[in-house]
């Protein structure tokens, strides 16, 4: 794993909230959420992110410098718009693909910085799409969790199920990228995640009735 990244992963939780807090606080407010799937399209500045969550810039201002501070966004470049006034761009942690070799060469805390901020991209892009309207009349939406139990087998059933599944949605990727290319259709953003991690509370659910789906 390169320097930058580690240096990323150690940014967040280090003001004056820790992983955890930072990533609650960073989706737990709608402006703020706004903010990050804003910049998930690229580097904005504060007069930028007022424009587009329309809100004033003295409060985006004051969200931006939160969500800073945290780490939770960081500054891509600055520009010098007047003499004596620079003008900063703000972005969202970026984080490259991991290997399950580089995640295991990670510290507890990298791990657990990694994790958050994958999180929080993902919250922060289902909600806004929530309040956007996005989840309904779409026929082929596909909206689903569980909480399934499973053997030590069945976990890495699970896991493998899931990396095999991520690969067909890259190469699905690759697939529309290429027919664009070809016949200039601008195509449609969509999210998807991929989740599949232990719960934090033990209670089993219960088994399926002898029959049932």
């Amino acid at each position: 794993m390169v320097a930058k990244a580690k240096e990323v992963l150690r940014r967040l939780g280090k003001g004056t909230r820790g992983v955890e807090d930072s990533v609650s606080y960073a989706i737990g407010h709608r402006i703020r959420i706004e903010i990050l799937a804003a910049l998930h399209e690229g580097p904005e500045s504060a007069d930028g992110l007022s424009k587009i969550v329309a809100r004033p810039l003295s409060t985006v201002g004051h969200h931006i410098e939160e969500l800073l501070s945290d780490g939770s966004v960081e500054i891509a470049y600055e520009e010098k718009v007047r003499r004596n006034l620079v003008q900063y761009f703000y972005r969202v942690v970026e984080l490259p693909e991991y290997s399950d070799e580089e995640v295991a060469e990670m510290t507890i805390d990298e791990q657990q910085a990694l994790a958050a901020l994958i999180v929080q991209a993902s919250a922060a892009e289902t909600l806004a799409s929530l309040w956007a309207g996005k989840m309904v009349n779409d026929r082929r939406i596909m909206l689903a969790w569980n909480r399934i139990n499973v053997d030590r087998q069945g976990r890495g059933d699970l896991a493998d199920e899931q990396g095999d599944s991520w690969g067909r949605i890259r190469r699905i990727e690759c697939e529309s990228a290429n027919r664009m290319a070809e016949s200039g259709e601008k195509g449609v953003t969509y999210i998807v995640t991929s989740f599949g991690f232990e719960r934090c509370r033990t209670t089993a659910p219960l088994p399926l009735a002898s029959g049932s789906d």
